[in-house]
C-alpha cells in the first residue's frame, strides 16, 4: 500500500500561510462533526455538519467522532494511545489524531466503502510515550491513499483494508466541560510577537495568531490536568504546582482569573510546561469541546489541548 505524507509547510494550495499549527490542521481538514460544542452551560449551541460534498451515500459514519481502540496488523494488535480518533465528514474529508499528530485528507464514502486520497497532511510532532509513534505509523499507513471497508454496529465501528489491517473504534460520547478531569496532552506556544515556534508568523486569517502544538515532556505526561466547576472555578495541576483560579464560561469563551499556585520548584522541562499554561490565565480564551477533546486558545494563539479522563 502506498502512503504519501506531506509536510504542512508545503501546503500552499490549501492555505495562504505556511507553518500551520496542529490546531489549524484540525480546523482545516478535520470534520465539523455533530457534537462540537462552544459555550457549554452558557447558552452555546451545537455546530451542524457541513453540506454533503463528495459523499454519495451516508452510511452513518459521518457526524461522529470515532475513538480508536486498537489497530491489528500482521496478526499483532496494538492498543491506541489516548486521544487517537477519526472523523469522517459530509464535506468529503477525513481528519483526526493518530495519537500524537493531527492529520487530514480527502475521503469519499460509497455505501460501506471509503476511498481516502493520497493528499494526507499531518503535523510533525514527536511524542515520547512508549509505542505512540509506532502506533501512529500503523494508523497513518492505514488512513492514507487507501480503500477501506466500514462496518458500523451500534456505537462500534470496524475498518478493514485489503492488506489485512483491522481498526476498531468506538463512537465518542460528548464530555461535559464541568466536572470532567481534562488531561492536558499538548501546549500551543507562541513567542512574544505571536509567531510560531518554528519562526513563521502565526496569523490564521481570523484575527488571532496561530501557534505550534508541542507534546508534553515525558515527565509531565499524565501529571497536567484541569477541572472546571459550575461555581466558576478551575482547579488542577500544571505538572509541578497545583493551580486554582476563577473561570467564567461565556458563549464559546472562558475568562480565567489570576492563578493561585503552590510554590514548588521542579525540573526545567516541567517548569517550562507550567509557564506555558500559566500564560493562559488572567485573560479570556476561546474553547472548543468536541467529544472527549477540549481546546483552549488565547488571542495570541497560545493554548492547550486536553482529553477527558476515562
Amino acid at each position: 500500500m502506498h502512503t504519501q505524507r506531506r509536510n504542512l509547510s508545503a501546503l500552499g494550495a490549501l492555505s495562504p500561510r505556511v507553518g500551520l499549527s496542529a490546531l489549524a490542521v484540525t480546523g482545516l481538514l478535520a470534520t465539523a462533526a455533530c457534537g462540537t460544542e462552544s459555550g457549554s452551560g452558557s447558552g452555546g449551541g451545537k455546530e451542524s455538519g457541513a453540506s454533503s460534498v463528495g459523499t454519495r451515500q451516508d452510511t452513518g459514519l459521518t457526524g461522529t467522532q470515532w475513538n480508536v481502540d486498537s489497530v491489528t496488523a500482521d496478526g499483532r494488535t496494538q492498543a491506541a494511545p489516548a486521544g487517537a480518533h477519526v472523523e469522517f465528514g459530509k464535506d468529503g474529508k477525513v481528519g483526526g489524531n493518530y495519537g500524537c499528530n493531527h492529520f487530514g485528507a480527502t475521503a469519499e464514502i460509497d455505501g460501506d466503502t471509503i476511498t481516502i486520497g493520497d493528499d494526507t497532511v499531518k503535523t510533525e510532532m514527536a511524542c515520547t510515550d512508549d509505542g505512540t509513534m509506532s502506533f501512529e505509523s500503523k494508523l497513518g499507513g492505514f488512513i492514507s491513499d487507501s480503500t477501506i471497508k466500514a462496518d458500523v454496529n451500534g456505537d462500534k465501528l470496524t475498518l478493514t483494508n485489503e492488506d489485512g489491517y483491522t481498526v476498531k473504534l468506538t463512537a465518542e460520547k460528548q464530555a461535559d466541560l464541568y466536572g470532567t478531569k481534562w488531561n492536558v496532552t499538548r501546549t500551543v506556544k507562541t513567542d512574544a510577537k505571536g509567531d510560531t515556534k518554528d519562526g513563521t508568523e502565526g496569523d490564521t486569517g481570523d484575527g488571532a495568531k496561530g501557534g505550534s502544538a508541542v507534546a508534553l515532556p515525558s515527565e509531565a505526561e499524565g501529571k497536567v490536568h484541569l477541572t472546571f466547576d459550575e461555581k466558576g472555578t478551575v482547579r488542577g495541576e500544571l505538572g509541578c504546582n497545583k493551580v486554582t483560579a476563577k473561570a467564567t464560561v461565556g458563549d464559546g469563551t472562558i475568562t480565567l482569573g489570576a492563578p493561585g499556585t503552590t510554590r514548588k520548584m521542579c525540573s526545567d522541562s516541567l517548569m517550562d510546561t507550567e509557564r506555558s499554561l500559566l500564560a493562559l490565565f488572567g485573560g479570556t480564551v476561546k474553547y472548543t469541546l468536541k467529544g472527549s477533546n477540549l481546546t483552549l486558545t488565547s488571542e495570541n494563539g497560545a493554548g492547550l489541548e486536553a482529553v477527558a479522563a476515562k
